[in-house]
């Protein structure tokens, strides 16, 4: 059985006593591994798992998906509450990264760096290309860009004041898990595009993805795009689609909309649960 539990999302749940902020964290428990994805942006996350008593100090690893402060600037504060596990990233994480809207840059990066993980003896390994963490979960990086259409905006950028550039999110990694019903992949924000990340993994692995969890960054996309996209999702065996974060409301109204596929937005406290 795998479960997933949402630590952190924009979105509230019915548990009012959950703090919801922009992010996102899932803890995530198989036979296996028991991996903390993503952190949100502070230590609110850590103080939901305890009103849910969700046990963050048994992870095994943790994985952030980039380097944006909404998916990783709470790592710090995991690190503080006393979790040591070894931390997964991709590649060119640390490099400092930025919206720049013409005039001015703010800092949108993780807030940590290698110096901060060596004081606290973190283990660091980096995700290029694929790795296996354990049976049946598996890390991926390096994602095809074969959709044109799936661009990233261009206030994105990284790098060292003042020669940043635009970012291309290299830094990004989902996370694939093998069920008895397909695939199962948590993504955080899918910068380099969702189909471009989902048809690598489906590609790779050849295997039906049958659930995509977490953040889509859809939230700027419009009603063609969103349309196609859950379209050709489900080609590749989509059957469950967990909304989070950058998702958007139009993307999550398309999902309702469509009667082949289940969806649901993944708040606060919520939980996913499957065989």
């Amino acid at each position: 059985m795998v479960k997933i539990t949402t630590l952190m999302d924009n979105v509230g749940s019915e548990h009012l006593c959950l703090c919801n902020k922009h992010g996102l964290s899932f803890f995530i428990e198989t036979p296996n591994i028991r991996i903390l994805f993503d952190c949100g942006s502070d230590g609110t996350a850590i103080s939901n798992a305890k009103r849910m008593n969700v046990p963050i100090r048994t992870a095994d690893c943790v994985i952030c998906s980039h380097s944006h402060y909404d998916h990783s600037g709470g790592f710090r504060d995991f690190v503080e509450y006393g979790i040591k596990s070894t931390l997964y990233t991709g590649k060119e994480f640390f490099e400092p990264k930025y919206a720049f809207d013409g005039v001015k840059y703010t800092y949108l990066g993780a807030g940590f760096d290698e110096e901060f993980l060596a004081k606290h003896q973190i283990c660091h390994k980096e995700c290029r290309d694929f790795l296996e963490l354990s049976d049946g979960c598996y890390l991926f990086g390096e994602f095809m860009r074969t959709h044109s259409f799936e661009t990233i905006p261009k206030r994105f950028v990284k790098g060292i004041l003042p020669t940043c550039h635009m970012d291309d999110f290299s830094d990004e990694i989902c996370l694939a898990l093998s069920t008895s019903k397909g695939l199962v992949v948590i993504v955080g924000c899918s910068h380099p595009g969702i189909l471009n990340m989902l048809e690598t993994i489906s590609k790779r692995l050849k295997k039906p993805i049958y659930a995509v969890l977490g953040g889509t960054h859809l939230v700027e996309a419009d009603e063609k795009r969103v349309t196609f996209t859950i379209s050709e999702m489900k080609k590749i065996g989509l059957k469950l689609l967990g909304l989070s974060h950058c998702s958007g409301e139009l993307a999550q109204h398309e999902a309702m909309e469509d009667n082949e596929v289940q969806s649901c937005h993944l708040a606060v406290g919520d939980c996913f649960i499957v065989e």
